[in-house]
């Protein structure tokens, strides 16, 4: 055939003449661009082909972190007195800062840190019931509530009084009133603070919840407290479940028991400060647009709530309970290898000795409100 004569606004396409894309917008912000029965999005993938693409990227830091997470499993099997939590902060601490670890896998680090660590505290709602935590009864209960609430209070007020930042002492104040790295952590997720900040966070949580698994058993036998007593103000007093499993048990069976269903009923309050912890970013943040983005209850602690309401309800089988254990403590144990994995040394040893002086005063109010919460309840 001969050259066509082709109105001007038409392209060749095929050989044959058709009208240039309409383009048109698109719901989710993206022009579509429509050619005939045509459609494509420019520069937009599918959902499943970005989650595909993110899990390549990720392959390797998580692989990583899965690793060290089976290790250190292996190790709390056979030290069970060690927290598998705390260890693998350690281990990704000293990790990063004697070996120089490749660029490809902060993606799946950085996804240990935060998918991982939400899935984690998601499943610890599986090792609680409300009506345990009501069986308390109501004197505990306020207790309980008065040793996170006043523990937050204080802290946050001495660490202003210090000079410390907004975000390091709320990290410090959750971690130490609520339940130890995960709360810590579980709020690094809504403020985003500093690596460091939160490291230092963890470190304070190792050090002081470690030195008090020794001095509450030591002082309740001094005070002559009986096991129930003692109980109540291990699970008070005391930051991490593993470092009350360990302080409790050393007090006896039933301070162990006890102690535990405290310290849970501290950690349901962790939803509650969040959701404040949030509206509080939205409401002082100077970035309007980006504070809109900040959740006041994060999905993970709905699915927390959601979790321990199921317990409590009964239906979920015995069976699936040691599992879900299981499950939980190893996605913590992952993300918390890749937090450690995160900071460098130098940075963190620029911190000062403030934080390490809240941390001990934080330590001291929580345990002593504790201690007089115990012997109203005991």
């Amino acid at each position: 055939m001969g050259s066509e004569l082709i109105s001007p606004g038409y392209e060749v396409i095929a050989g044959s003449a058709l009208p240039p894309p309409i383009r048109t917008p698109h719901r989710d912000g993206v022009t579509t661009e429509a050619t005939g029965n045509r459609k494509t999005l420019p520069g937009k993938t599918s959902w499943t082909n970005r989650r595909v693409a993110e899990l390549r990227a990720a392959a390797p830091g998580l692989g990583l972190a899965c690793a060290v997470m089976a290790i250190v499993l292996t190790i709390n099997h056979y030290l069970p007195a060690l927290s598998p939590l705390l260890v693998a902060i350690v281990l990704g601490a000293v990790l990063a800062n004697v070996v120089a670890l490749p660029q490809r896998l902060q993606p799946g680090l950085q996804f240990s840190g935060r998918r991982l660590l939400r899935s984690g505290v998601a499943l610890l709602g599986l090792q609680l019931t409300f009506s345990d935590i009501l069986g308390l009864g109501p004197v505990a209960i306020i207790v309980v509530v008065a040793i996170v609430g006043s523990g937050i209070g204080f802290t946050m007020w001495l660490g202003r009084f210090l000079g410390i930042s907004w975000s390091q002492r709320l990290l410090i104040a959750c971690g130490f009133s609520i339940c130890g790295a995960a709360a810590a952590a579980a709020v690094d997720g809504v403020i985003d603070a500093e690596d460091e900040e939160l490291l230092t966070a963890l470190a304070l949580v190792v050090v002081f919840g470690t030195v008090m698994i020794g001095v509450i058993p030591l002082l309740a036998d001094t005070f002559g407290l009986d096991q129930h007593t003692g109980g109540i103000w291990a699970g008070g007093a005391i930051h991490e479940v593993a470092q009350v499993v360990a302080a409790g048990g050393a007090i006896g069976g039933a301070a162990l028991t006890v102690g535990v269903v405290v310290k849970l009923a501290r950690v349901v309050l962790l939803a509650p400060v969040l959701a404040i912890v949030g509206w509080q970013v939205r409401r002082t943040s100077p970035d309007r647009a980006a504070a809109k983005n900040v959740p006041l209850m994060p999905l993970f602690v709905l699915a927390f709530l959601g979790c321990a309401a199921l317990r409590t309800t009964g239906i979920v089988p015995a069976g699936v309970l040691g599992p879900a254990k299981l499950l939980q403590t190893a996605l913590l144990t992952a993300a918390m290898f890749a937090i450690g994995a995160g900071v460098r040394l130098t940075a963190l040893a620029k911190v000062g000795p403030r934080p390490i002086v809240l941390a001990a005063a934080s330590t001291g109010w929580i345990a002593a409100v504790a201690l007089g919460g115990a012997l109203l309840a005991g």
